[in-house]
């Protein structure tokens, strides 16, 4: 591998693309002197021991008869154990709902846990309310070994999240405003730290998640619609109205927020590596397990110190100090590592011919997810450095909404002008005022964690920085997170083995479950009122006895399962019989068309664009038997505009009159310009 050595040849197109990259806003302007760096292979970058991928495992335990508990364990490698205690860790279980029988169509994923994730103590709780408080003053010791630990999401009814957004908001503006300044600071402070120490742990649940898929290679213990679930759902907690999305458009969501993730880590990657080439500095990106770098460290080596002491330094992009005429890293003490390069500058093993040893200090690290830049995580030589950047938005926020009680939607001025700085300082990639980095100091205690590659006494100092740069009361240590993440395990076995524990809280999930069945738009909105009134203490629930529920969600579920796969189908290809196999597409048209009545809008208008992007004469056939079937005006309206269409083959032309002049007889729900237009086709 080639080492970026401090001075190469300047290329000529690597300017212009430079240029371009200027003129579009996506690269802020290299500071005046500043050299560019020739373009490299992608993998000049500075080696590591090789990296074998984290075992992850999953395990599965029956919840009475009718549910799983799924749980992913990892080895943390890169966690110190205690004698005789193994590095592995349970990190995520989710509870999944079979209803006792072996069909996966009428499955339904409930709650995620991560383990890691727990309720505050006192202290913790009392620090989170303080106002300005940007630190920790303890961790918690040990988990409860009663009861369940709080779930992160529940899968089963993502629009909870958003009501209880709404129902805390409303509180505190009723309730707690009218207190004073002090109340209201103290309570928006404790909101918005809960609210980040879940999106913490979310994203971490969500990483962890996704390298498990990456890992396992189509084997997982998930199907690919609940992989595809699970890892949606948890990215959109972070949208206000995330919980609203339809599950048909999970898999879009999934498939965009991965897209625009990889095209930010290489934008990420390029710019960082080729600064690091012009400023004369060493790159070394840090790969999570299944291979994909997530952060990257910048090191300079002791001999160019004195070479290039009077260098200058482009520090805009870096945002750190210059490190030429740094008299810290002259007399540096700290951690340092040695790598061997030959006379080409091509990174070799110890004791390789003609090979020199290079002693490396490093700089700092950066997270590639961040828009824009790479974000300053850690600074080596200056703590307050990545502090002072994580801090600048959440000051900006306190000061506005605590102290002048300024807000975005109330003071059309504050609007303005948070509107126009946030634009510039986005626009131009300066690393400061920008919302917080939760993703990049989630991924990175993960990946200290998993990766055992990292040396100790670096693994060391960087944990020591990350839990200095946290802002948030509520957070605890990585050994802290494991030894709790064993003990909520603990607990959730023994709920899951109690009559009383999680089965009789899946039997009160399954009767909310049935609400929609039973009662209408207006009788649901008035029950979820009544739930946010209640602070989400009363939940209305069927009365119903186990068997009737089951049999009930079992249709319901499996219905919802076909008309997801269908519109899975009807978006994903313009010609159906090209890419699905046409026996699925077809048995999942049968069902929709035996479900009649249950059958909504959404069924009827997935059927009929099915019907318009195959020529397989059977599953059209079946296509215009679920818009007879499915009773409501949508599917009709459908059906006489098949029948309009001049390119319709007469067999199908005849088959699609019968069935219009049928749903006229039987008196199903036509709209009334359908039914004139019907009754002046066909007459009486």
């Amino acid at each position: 591998m080639q080492i970026v050595p401090p001075k190469r040849q300047t290329s000529r197109t690597l300017p212009l693309v430079l240029a371009l990259f200027i003129l579009a806003g996506l690269v802020p302007p290299a500071p005046v002197g500043a050299q560019i760096a020739p373009a490299l292979r992608s993998e000049d970058t500075l080696p590591r021991k090789p990296i074998t991928p984290a075992p992850f495992r999953i395990e599965t335990l029956a919840v009475g008869t009718d549910a799983q508990l799924l749980t992913v364990f990892g080895n943390l490698d890169g966690l110190r154990s205690g004698a005789g205690q193994s590095s592995e860790v349970p990190l995520v279980s989710i509870l999944r709902d079979t209803l006792g029988d072996q069909n996966p169509e009428n499955d339904r994923l409930r709650q995620v846990w991560m383990l890691t994730y727990t309720r505050p103590t006192a202290l913790q709780r009392a620090a989170s309310a303080v106002p300005f408080l940007y630190g920790r003053l303890g961790g918690k010791k040990r988990a409860s070994a009663k009861g369940l630990p709080p779930p992160v999401i529940d899968l089963a009814d993502p629009k909870r999240d958003l009501w209880h957004r709404f129902m805390w908001v409303a509180l505190q503006n009723v309730v707690v405003n009218p207190y004073g300044l002090a109340a209201k600071a103290s309570a928006s402070t404790m909101r918005r730290n809960s609210e980040n120490y879940r999106q913490a742990h979310i994203l971490r649940a969500l990483a962890i998640l996704s390298l498990y898929e990456a890992e396992t290679g189509g084997e997982s213990a998930f199907t690919p619609a609940e992989a595809s679930e699970i890892q949606a759902r948890l990215t959109l907690t972070s949208k206000t109205f995330g919980g609203l999305i339809d599950d048909s458009y999970l898999d879009e969501v999934l498939t965009r927020q991965n897209t625009q993730m990889l095209d930010t880590r290489g934008h990420n990657w390029e710019l960082l590596r080729q600064r690091a080439e012009a400023e004369g500095l060493y790159f070394e990106p840090l790969k999570m397990p299944d291979g994909s770098a997530t952060h990257a460290l910048l090191w300079v080596a002791r001999e160019d110190l004195q070479r290039n002491r009077r260098r200058k330094f482009g520090s805009r992009f870096l945002n750190i100090s210059n490190p030429w005429s740094d008299s810290r890293l002259a007399r540096w003490d700290g951690h340092t590592e040695a790598r061997f390069i030959d006379a080409e500058g091509r990174a070799v093993a110890e004791g390789t011919v003609g090979a020199r040893r290079v002693e490396l200090i490093p700089l700092a690290l950066y997270g590639l997810d961040f828009p824009k830049i790479p974000a300053l995580l850690i600074d080596f030589r200056d703590r307050l450095n990545p502090k002072k950047r994580e801090m600048s938005h959440r000051v900006i926020e306190d000061i506005a909404r605590n102290v002048l009680s300024l807000s975005r939607f109330g003071d059309v001025h504050y609007f303005l002008g948070r509107t126009v700085f946030e634009f510039v300082t986005g626009r131009r990639g300066i690393d400061v005022n920008q919302p917080t980095r939760l993703r990049a100091y989630s991924q990175l205690k993960l990946l200290l964690a998993l990766d055992a590659t990292l040396d100790r006494g670096l693994r060391t100092e960087i944990e020591g920085r990350v839990e200095s740069v946290s802002l948030n009361p509520l957070e605890n240590d990585l050994e802290a997170e494991a030894r709790l993440a064993r003990q909520q395990y603990a607990a959730l076995v023994a709920a899951a083995r109690e009559p009383g524990g999680l089965s009789a809280r899946l039997d009160r999930d399954r009767r909310a479950e049935m609400v929609p069945l039973e009662h209408g738009r207006a009788g649901r909105v008035l029950f979820r009122f009544a739930n946010v009134l209640s602070l989400g203490l009363y939940r209305h629930r069927e009365d119903a006895a186990p068997e009737v529920v089951r049999l009930a969600l079992d249709g319901e579920r499996r219905l919802a399962y076909h008309k997801r796969f269908l519109q899975e189908v009807a978006r994903s290809t313009p010609v159906v019989e090209v890419v699905w196999n046409m026996e699925d597409v077809r048995r999942s048209l049968r069902f929709l068309a035996g479900a009649e009545t249950r059958g909504d809008a959404g069924a009827a208008r997935v059927a009929a664009k099915i019907f318009a992007q195959t020529a397989d004469a059977e599953t059209r056939r079946l296509c215009l038997d679920c818009l007879y079937r499915i009773n409501n005006e949508t599917a009709k309206s459908a059906l006489l505009r098949i029948y309009q269409s001049p390119t319709l083959e007469p067999e199908l032309r005849l088959l699609t009159a019968e069935y219009l002049r049928n749903a006229l007889r039987e008196d199903q729900r036509i709209a009334p310009e359908d039914a004139r237009a019907i009754l002046a086709t066909f007459g009486q």
